[in-house]
């Protein structure tokens, strides 16, 4: 396998002073120390026109005994350089780095959502299809080295995004599901249980997993069978029922642009309703587990980090990481010895009538 470099905690966006900086958004900071640099200067020349205007340069000595002007201008710059270098630590500098060998492991999931227009149907908030996909994309935020796939089915499955491990598409991916892509009607789990093992790379089944996301309506009945091709396999299948047990009315656009609900052919609305034994039977033939969306307020997510995240993860990658050499510290203890020159310093020498008496 060939190794890559992982550049987990080598990622510095600027460098500074031969310094790589881990944050350095907070580098602003230092121009703050610069800014109060300025201001003890500017500060400074006021207080020496103040002093002109009351005592002449020839008498300042006579009336100003022990002033030291060159000391009041070493305490500003040193509060200065105080507020710069612990800014400087902030930033998180570092020298060098330590080269770590590492391996990843990670699952490979497929998730199927169903796009059926029973998915429409609002007995779950706001309906089950945009609660699906809120499932869906908490699941991908606690992805940790897992490949996710997603596919969307009804009466047919197309594929919506590869396995992958980058969040940032998939979440964008996710946001375009919808039941008007769908070009067949109906909802056919096994179809989708076989398009998701088709998705597979099938060197190893221990790290592999298939999510479904369904209202249960499995109108062609070929759920379980390829439920069995999948515990062959030892892929499991864990499912999400998306629907209450008391069900709801499948809304659609009437002509006049009104919102009405789909009927049979007796002309009665039709309800739609959770079919949840053939979704248990299939999740128990392959060692998996189902769980009804309406008696959890994350499903999905307490599958994942109860039953899932427990499967053997396979080395999806191994390489290096490069550890870096803090070097904060020294900053810290050049601003702490400025801070301590700084309040030793007094802007008035002890005269030597004050040192006798001392």
């Amino acid at each position: 396998m060939n190794a890559v470099v992982l550049a987990l905690g080598r990622a510095p966006q600027l460098a500074l002073l031969g310094f790589d900086l881990l944050r350095p958004a907070h580098s602003a900071w230092i121009a703050a120390g610069l800014g109060f640099l300025a201001l003890g200067i500017w500060s400074l020349r006021r207080r020496k026109r103040e002093r002109e205007r009351l005592v002449a340069a020839r008498h300042a000595s006579r009336f100003l005994p022990g002033f030291a002007p060159g000391l009041a201008t070493a305490r500003v710059v040193l509060a200065a350089l105080a507020l710069c270098f612990l800014a400087f630590a902030v930033t998180g500098p570092v020298r060098g780095y330590t080269e770590k060998s590492v391996a990843r492991k990670g699952l490979d999931l497929v998730v199927c959502i169903d796009t059926s227009r029973s998915m429409l149907v609002r007995d779950l908030r706001p309906d089950r299809l945009t609660r699906a996909k809120r499932e869906v994309a908490g699941l991908i935020e606690r992805m940790k080295g897992d490949r996710l796939a997603l596919v969307a089915f009804a009466g047919e499955a197309r594929d919506v995004a590869p396995l992958t491990h980058d969040r940032t598409t998939l979440r964008a991916l996710l946001e375009r599901v919808t039941t008007e892509e769908n070009t067949k009607g109906g909802t056919d789990l096994g179809v989708a249980l076989s398009h998701a093992l088709e998705s597979f790379d099938g060197q190893a089944a221990a790290y592999e997993a298939v999510v479904i996301l369904t209202d249960g309506e499995d109108l062609e009945g070929r759920g379980l069978e390829v439920a069995r091709t999948a515990a062959e396999r030892g892929v499991r299948v864990y499912i999400v029922g998306m629907a209450t047990e008391g069900g709801g009315k499948i809304p659609q656009a009437a002509g006049d642009g009104r919102e009405s609900f789909v009927v049979d052919e007796t002309g009665r609305e039709v309800i739609s309703t959770l079919n949840e034994a053939s979704l248990v039977e299939i999740a128990k033939l392959t060692g998996g587990e189902y769980i009804a969306a309406a008696k959890s307020a994350v499903p999905l997510e307490e599958l994942y980090l109860r039953r899932i995240n427990r499967l053997e993860g396979r080395e999806l990658e191994g390489g290096i990481e490069y550890v870096p050499h803090d070097r904060f510290q020294w900053f810290l203890a050049v601003a702490l010895a400025c801070m301590i020159v700084e309040g030793a310093l007094r802007e008035r020498r002890r005269s030597a009538r004050q040192e006798g008496v001392a």
